[in-house]
């Protein structure tokens, strides 16, 4: 964990693909989104079904964030698993959406995990994106960008594909997390809630 005005310093200098945080509503803009890409109809309903997840979490009183893994091959799509964001819910401390849907997977070969498609609703941790580059999924279909970004230079730079849909459901589920439960977001990404006030604090006046 992060502390105190160290924290902000930390979160500043980190690499290039470091962490970007919009904590709470904020009429600032960061210069490095990705914005929309038009996704297939497949695609469109793969995110969909991770949007599901993702408001079972909030229901839940966890965070909305959701993802599925689909597997491609010639018979045609096959989803292999959901899952949620689910450390308030099981008490985890690694069952991100990504990772606990990888995990409700099971074992796979490594061959199949190539030809997946990993869909999430937000743009992925460090942790999510070092679980995809282990198993060389070649694909993966975000959500949103916007209020977090941390691996995603990284994850190209290991030859992932990203499609970001810049998806107004996956904006709306965070900026309602961030507002109403911010100590639970920030435990989630590893700062403290003070972090992420210093860094609106810091995204205002870069703006003005």
């Amino acid at each position: 964990m992060f502390g105190g005005s160290a924290a902000a310093v930390a979160l500043k200098n980190r690499p290039t693909h470091g962490i970007r945080i919009r904590p709470g509503l904020s009429n600032a803009t960061p210069a490095r989104y990705d914005f929309g890409m038009q996704l297939s109809d497949n695609d469109a309903k793969y995110l969909g079904l991770a949007i599901e997840q993702a408001e079972l979490g909030w229901n839940e009183g966890g965070v909305p964030i959701g993802a599925v893994l689909v597997h491609h091959s010639k018979d045609g799509d096959k989803v292999l698993a959901v899952g949620r964001n689910q450390r308030v819910q099981m008490g985890s401390a690694i069952r991100h959406g990504e990772t606990d849907c990888l995990e409700n997977a099971g074992r796979l070969p490594a061959s199949v995990y190539r030809e997946c498609t990993l869909y999430t609703t937000l743009s992925p941790c460090t942790m999510c994106a070092g679980t995809a580059i282990l198993y060389d999924i070649p694909r993966i279909v975000i959500g949103e960008n916007r209020s977090f970004q941390a691996s995603e230079e990284w994850l190209r730079s290991k030859g992932t594909e990203l499609v970001v849909a810049d998806d107004a459901t996956c904006i709306g589920l965070m900026d309602r997390m961030m507002t109403e439960r911010p100590e639970i977001w920030a435990e989630d990404i590893g700062v403290e809630t003070s972090d992420l006030r210093e860094n609106s604090a810091d995204a205002h006046t870069t703006t003005a």
